[in-house]
């Protein structure tokens, strides 16, 4: 039987035996910011929002404030005035490992404007799906799938060690194994079945290769959908790690000498007859595929180095994008090739209905709304401007080898971000970028002005 919708009219019903409503939204680096309120005060707020500092988009992922002047939420003249939050009702979930307490994203509103709030994930790639829904009658479908290592520690454990060394949950390299999941079996069954009661499904995990590494891939959905399946399973396979003894991490790069944590995403578009327009359509010279996915794949190799930092959002993500590693370095493209940055699954590899594209580059430290909506907003603008591929499809690592060459740190990506021409501007709005380049310059200052285990190492003694 189909659940019923939630709706205003009908929430005090569906929460008649709740206290307590817990939630949440997405900052800039994909982290729920959030609370729990008493149910009498959340049925006061359901219609017309609330008030939500907007210091969650005035400082980093631990706190620290921003000191960029293209911040509006931080720097000594911010007065962190409050946001308003609307409840999103399709977000509506209850928690599982939380005694199924209800759950809600929330929709961020400027309270100066009445708008949208133009920095906030979940805006943005609400914008790209009505791109394509207003002007195309198209919905774009998304997919995510994650890698990240699992260690036994905690909080508290990383504290006394100063970081080193990590202890992995599993030994040795084993993917797709079928031992190392029962060494942790109530984990492993656990997260699966109560991500489901969750609504965030997860199709298929495994073991991938590399001491205590998992790679999950989240239900295919509706993008806007996705987005949210795909932040909130991170958020969620913490707090399911913290029950059972395990820290999951989504970081790309724990170990210099190990493969990164991707974080691919899949893409396809659907008419309103529900099929995918890249398999139905006016064929291209590409066998499988359509010009409308063409136009789509052009827009999004020609946008890749100005989004970048997007992709590839710290200062780690480009420890991960190097050479003999799996991930892939260039702007490059190829029929069903795990070499390029963006790899075409069309028939025969699979069904004309299941074909799509897959963005290799972005990391497991992704904030999926921004990574899905730049992705998205780069393909709309090649379909609509009718875009020609920058190159052809690579077969070899040696052919992928000869394209461009992304940037090789968060430094290089954010210079190709602000440039005043940048496909990342023309999409994704000089208001989004001129906060998001923010954000990330502070982020690469921080890292400038560290002091590394490697330098005390190297030069310490000897220099």
């Amino acid at each position: 039987m189909a659940e019923t919708k939630l709706t205003l009219e009908n929430l005090k019903e569906s929460l008649a035996q709740d206290t307590k409503v817990k939630v949440a939204a997405v900052d800039i680096d994909g982290i729920l910011r959030g609370k729990i309120i008493h149910k009498s005060k959340f049925l006061q707020i359901a219609e017309t929002g609330f008030g939500f500092c907007s210091v969650i988009f005035g400082w980093d992922i631990q706190d620290i404030n921003y000191t960029i002047s293209s911040i509006e939420f931080a720097g000594k003249d911010a007065q962190y005035f409050d946001l308003i939050a609307k409840i999103d009702f399709d977000s509506y979930r209850r928690i599982p490992w939380e005694d199924n307490i209800p759950f809600f994203l929330v929709h961020l509103y400027h309270p100066s404007t009445n708008k949208l709030l133009y920095c906030c994930p979940r805006t943005l790639l609400k914008s790209a799906v009505e791109d394509f829904v207003t002007d195309c009658g198209l919905t774009p479908y998304c997919g995510v799938e994650f890698e990240f290592f699992c260690f036994k520690e905690t909080t508290e454990s990383l504290s006394q060690k100063s970081f080193s060394p990590l202890k992995p949950l599993t030994l040795g390299m084993c993917g797709y194994s079928l031992l190392r999941p029962t060494q942790n079996q109530e984990f492993y069954y656990n997260a699966f079945d109560w991500l489901q009661q969750f609504k965030v499904d997860i199709e298929s995990w495994h073991t991938e290769t590399g001491p205590g590494v998992f790679e999950a891939a989240i239900g295919y959905q509706e993008a806007k959908e996705a987005g949210d399946r795909a932040t909130l399973f991170k958020t969620a396979m913490k707090q399911i790690g913290l029950k059972h003894g395990i820290m999951p991490s989504f970081m790309a790069k724990p170990y210099g000498d190990q493969p990164g944590c991707s974080g691919h995403m899949h893409f396809s578009l659907k008419n309103d007859q529900g099929e995918n327009v890249f398999a139905v359509g006016e064929k291209s010279k590409y066998e499988g595929i359509t010009q409308t996915a063409v136009w789509f794949l052009a827009g999004v190799l020609k946008g890749l180095p100005s989004i970048l930092a997007v992709l590839a959002p710290t200062v780690n993500s480009y420890k991960r994008l190097v050479e003999n590693y799996w991930a892939p370095v260039s702007v490059s493209w190829g029929i069903d090739s795990r070499h390029t940055a963006v790899r075409v699954i069309a028939p025969p590899s699979t069904s004309a209905s299941a074909t799509r594209m897959e963005m290799r580059v972005s990391g497991a430290d992704i904030n999926p709304h921004l990574a899905l909506a730049a992705v998205l907003k780069c393909g709309y603008w090649g379909i609509k401007t009718k875009a020609e591929l920058p190159v052809g499809p690579s077969h070899t690592p040696e052919e992928v080898s000869q394209n461009q060459r992304l940037a090789r740190t968060l430094q290089e990506a954010i210079h190709e971000m602000d440039k005043k021409d940048s496909v990342a501007r023309t999409v994704l709005g000089n208001e989004f970028v001129n906060h998001y380049v923010g954000t990330r310059k502070h982020e690469w200052n921080l890292w400038q002005n560290a002091v590394t285990d490697y330098e005390l190492k190297r030069y310490m003694e000897l220099i």
